[in-house]
């Protein structure tokens, strides 16, 4: 036991945000130490770094489960594994390609029609988000697809005072689908939004229910509008906030190699997925495990609501 903690070493990566984890092998029972460390180093890091390893989906999911419950959707990727349940395997060119009527660029086109479209946490138009995500890497091309997270705890520290007063009581409405530019005339994945339908009325600030930092929830993907302002002020306050959110300082970009595992607190991250492999011949692999969340709370200590479409610990 002593000697898979005093192994284990902490690589800070960049001044706000990530850090890689060495000495360690996933695919191994871990100690309740280890559990220990790598979960303090969490927390401090927001979202961990893993070279190397050898995971299998049993592997991957034994491991998760030493940091939580892992969620069972009800929807995955059609390629992800019937056998476990619990796990998502993501691979856009198998997927994506002439799904609702688009190939795999117009499809990136229309969700990220903007520079801070694409930032998100996952499952953020829930009433309960992830609490964290375990992403591991099997098949990434030789180059590109590289993914960035931003620390939204030292993004709202970086705020001055009197705009963190304000933004302490403000609330957003979270609602799947926001930024999706709609195709002329008839529109599959429009019909698929609206079958599906999902929105939440968050605090614009949660409070971490671990460390107790203040995190500015917003992100690029799901936040619809900030309540009980006008249409024109909340997307002045909106378009302030996420370009605070996504500043360089705050975030980290990782190099995937096959066998890389990134493990993030999707509670005070938020991130962006690679756009810059489409025109590669070349898959990108990759599997996902997410951790059941709690419901967020405000500065207020009032939570989060369901406007439609989910309710907490049901997937």
């Amino acid at each position: 036991m002593t000697d898979q903690v005093t192994s284990l070493e902490v690589k800070p990566a960049a001044g706000h945000i990530g850090a890689e984890i060495t000495g360690v092998d996933l695919a191994e029972p871990q100690t309740e130490e280890a559990v220990a460390a790598i979960r303090a180093a969490l927390l401090r890091w927001k979202v961990l770094f893993f070279r190397g390893q050898r995971l299998d989906h049993a592997s991957h999911l034994a491991f998760a489960r030493r940091f939580g419950t892992p969620v069972r959707l009800r929807s995955r990727g059609s390629v992800s594994p019937g056998e476990f349940p619990e796990v998502e395997t993501t691979a856009d060119r198998l997927e994506l390609g002439g799904r609702y009527g688009m190939e795999h660029e117009e499809w990136l086109r229309r969700r990220r029609h903007s520079l801070l479209r694409g930032w998100h946490c996952d499952h953020g138009a829930r009433v309960d988000p992830p609490a964290a995500t375990m992403l591991r890497a099997e098949t990434v091309p030789p180059y590109g697809g590289d993914t960035t997270w931003s620390n939204l705890a030292a993004a709202y520290a970086g705020l001055s005072a009197p705009v963190r007063s304000f933004v302490d009581t403000l609330r957003a409405e979270h609602r799947l689908g926001v930024g999706y530019q709609s195709r002329p005339g008839d529109d599959a994945y429009v019909r698929h939004l609206l079958d599906r339908q999902i929105a939440t009325d968050h605090p614009l600030v949660r409070v971490h229910p671990e460390t107790g930092e203040r995190v500015l929830f917003v992100n690029g993907y799901y936040v619809e509008q900030i309540l009980r302002v006008s249409r024109p002020e909340s997307r002045a306050l909106l378009d302030m906030l996420l370009e605070q959110a996504t500043r360089p300082e705050y975030t980290v970009r990782f190099r995937w190699e096959p066998g890389s595992v990134a493990f993030w607190d999707n509670r005070a991250t938020i991130h962006l997925a690679p756009s810059d492999t489409a025109h590669l011949d070349h898959p990108r692999v990759m599997h996902r495990v997410m951790l059941a969340g709690d419901v967020p709370r405000g500065v207020d200590g009032v939570p989060s609501t369901p406007i439609v479409g989910s309710e907490p610990g049901r997937w």
